[in-house]
């Protein structure tokens, strides 16, 4: 499937939902802030800039559980080309 056609609103509905199951055991890596997840499928009212291109979420303590788990399983990775996250093989 096309990233175009994974970032859906029925796509994020279904991140939502899904937060609550674990994060995959092979995701490794870590948020380098790159704000890409944060524009799935609109940009997120909390996302802001500190105006040097540095973005950064203000609610970042308390954001909710699809933001903590993005990418959760290598199929919602749809941000791959700037994520810090990346999926090891099996």
């Amino acid at each position: 499937m096309a990233d175009q056609e994974k970032n859906t609103w029925g796509a994020r509905i279904k991140r939502t939902f899904t937060s609550v199951l674990p994060v995959s055991a092979q995701r490794r890596g870590q948020c380098i802030q790159c704000g890409a997840c944060c524009k799935l499928p609109n940009v997120c009212p909390f996302l802001k800039s500190n105006g040097d291109g540095h973005i950064y979420c203000r609610i970042y303590p308390i954001r909710p559980l699809n933001c903590r788990k993005y990418p959760r399983t290598p199929s919602e990775h749809i941000t791959a080309d700037t994520c810090g996250f990346h999926f090891e093989d099996s």
